[in-house]
């Protein structure tokens, strides 16, 4: 949540010329509803498996993309699995104050934060990240988005 996937999949797949799928807007598109909205009226189980069923959808229906997936996709379903039978993932590793910067800024758009107060999101980050650690770390690559450029992505598929 707020490390850069959006931007940085945007710009591979213009760089590739293949499509880029935002997997969050790929739901929001197919449930007519917004993220926050789906949590609130649906939870967030709900949430997931949506999530799951619109990450299988789209590597099954197309073969050379780039797709931003939401914070907490890999860590349900084994969806990490799947992620790495269907293409090579890259884990877009951020600094917890650059996070919380980003965060403070889209909080209400957030459903997991919106309800959290500035002192509190620092801590909520750094749990959220230690939960989800283990499955960040089964990616093919992780790139610092401190030093991310779109030559050091191009670097990392070129060597695969």
């Amino acid at each position: 949540m707020g490390s850069g996937k959006t931007h940085w999949g945007r710009l591979l797949s213009e760089h590739y010329g293949i499509p880029f799928f935002d997997l969050d807007s790929a739901i929001v598109e197919s449930e007519k509803k917004l993220i926050a909205d789906i949590f609130s009226q649906q939870g967030e189980e709900y949430f997931r498996y949506k999530e799951k069923e619109k990450l299988e959808l789209l590597t099954r229906e197309n073969t050379d993309f780039v797709i931003s997936c939401g914070g907490g996709t890999p860590c349900y379903f084994n969806n990490i699995i799947h992620m790495k039978k269907s293409g090579r993932v890259i884990w877009l590793n951020t600094s917890i104050d650059v996070l919380k910067e980003r965060l403070l800024k889209e909080r209400k758009s957030r459903p997991l934060i919106s309800a959290i107060g500035d002192a509190e999101l620092k801590a909520f980050i750094n749990r959220k990240l230690g939960e989800r650690k283990m499955y960040y770390e089964q990616a093919d690559w992780t790139v610092d988005e401190q030093n991310a450029s779109l030559h050091s992505f191009i670097e990392i598929l070129k060597n695969e």
